[in-house]
């Protein structure tokens, strides 16, 4: 499977764009080319079994589907068509969507996807437009950088874990309109966010948290999550991380550079703490994501698995009240160790009501609580960068 995840934050709800492909090119009963898109409580679905609907770019961002043409235009000649100008995408296409590097456009001629299946007929109908440009401030790195970085370490560039996760966009800024049911949100400069999953299937157990609409700041995001992963020689690990975006600075919280430790309920708290002592900017940080299972028992949607292909699989919201704070830390001699610097800390008690937040497989019986751990010889593989780049350093510091 391949999956795109996009998430616009408006001032009063939310929207996700999921778009997702399962075993294309190749007889399956579980070939799928498939679009969900979720605002706040409900959502939409429009899937087709035949992928030669799909297309994708191989270097960029660039991907699209058609499902359904207008009448003057030729289906089977046209089903490949990509990248096309916004004339031409609405006089050839009734229902589809192209996403392109900085720009969506989209019509879904779905159905409810609570209740019935993925294909035409198989639900409530329902229709969503979209048509919004979208402007990046953050990929997965610090801003003013042109080496954007793996999420999850280097080894993630190959072949080496399942599956495979890389946030595109931690933040950016989105200027459009959507049209869901009939109503129209139209908004200028509104948080948007955008990540890529692709492997067998997603991990069988994990949480996801996500926030780029803090009170009070222009530029403050952070990705945080957690999972269960298969690693080289049939082996698994549960595996988590915490990465802010704040005014362009990248401070990353992974267990080869530092500690992470998460505890999840089965629904309704995400509390996860996480340090960095290896890098150049140590830090300590601390979230925390909470909402009512009362009043906000979250919407379950569907996601691909090996087995079963697309079938309810987790559970989201978007409105998990959030808090974050973040602390730069330094070097004490008196009791050689990490020691969060005096004064306030650099992000204090951050707060926003429109976290999104997720969980995700199982089985959830009980509170996931872990500390994050890489197994050897891999943590050592991650952390050369580090090591090589603090030899860079003492050799500069010899030489002046």
């Amino acid at each position: 499977m391949e999956g795109w995840y996009y998430r616009l934050t408006l001032k009063d709800t939310s929207f996700a764009f999921i778009v997702s492909i399962e075993d294309p090119g190749r007889p399956s009963e579980h070939s799928l080319a498939c679009i969900q898109v979720v605002k706040d409580d409900e959502y939409l679905v429009q899937a087709d079994h035949d992928d030669t609907r799909f297309w994708a770019w191989e270097k960029q961002q660039g991907l699209g589907c058609s499902f359904s043409f207008q009448p003057h235009v030729d289906d089977a000649t046209s089903k490949m068509a990509t990248d096309l100008s916004t004339t031409e995408w609405y006089d050839q296409v009734e229902s589809g969507f192209q996403i392109l590097p900085s720009y969506f456009l989209g019509r879904v001629k779905g159905h409810d996807g609570s209740k019935g299946g993925v294909l035409d007929g198989q639900g409530i109908p329902g229709c969503c437009d979209f048509d919004f440009a979208v402007m990046p401030l953050c990929g997965w790195g610090d801003a003013n950088s042109t080496d954007q970085t793996s999420t999850g370490g280097w080894l993630a560039s190959f072949a080496v874990f399942e599956p495979h996760w890389q946030v595109t966009m931690a933040d950016a800024r989105a200027t459009g309109r959507v049209v869901w049911k009939n109503r129209t949100y139209e908004f200028e400069d509104a948080p948007f966010y955008a990540e890529k999953n692709w492997g067998k299937a997603l991990p069988s157990k994990w949480y996801w948290t996500q926030c780029n609409s803090f009170d009070g700041y222009t530029q403050l995001s952070i990705t945080a999550g957690g999972g269960i992963r298969q690693i080289p020689l049939g082996q698994k690990e549960a595996l988590g991380m915490i990465c802010v975006h704040y005014n362009g600075t990248f401070y990353e919280a992974v267990p080869w550079t530092g500690t992470m430790d998460w505890k999840v309920s089965t629904w309704g708290s995400w509390m996860l703490t996480g340090s960095s002592t290896t890098s150049d900017r140590p830090f300590e940080v601390e979230v925390s994501y909470s909402c009512d299972p009362a009043t906000n028992p979250g919407l379950v949607f569907r996601a691909p698995t090996p087995d079963e292909g697309m079938v309810y699989f987790c559970r989201d919201t978007f409105e998990a009240a959030t808090t974050l704070s973040l602390w730069e830390l330094k070097w004490d001699e008196a009791t050689k160790e990490y020691k969060r610097k005096a004064g306030p800390p650099l992000i204090d008690q951050a707060t926003s009501s429109q976290g999104g937040a997720e969980v995700g497989g199982g089985p959830w019986w009980d509170d996931w609580e872990k500390e994050s751990r890489v197994k050897q010889p891999i943590k050592a593989l991650l952390r050369f960068p580090f090591k090589l780049q603090n030899i860079k350093k003492r050799l500069r510091r010899i030489k002046s």
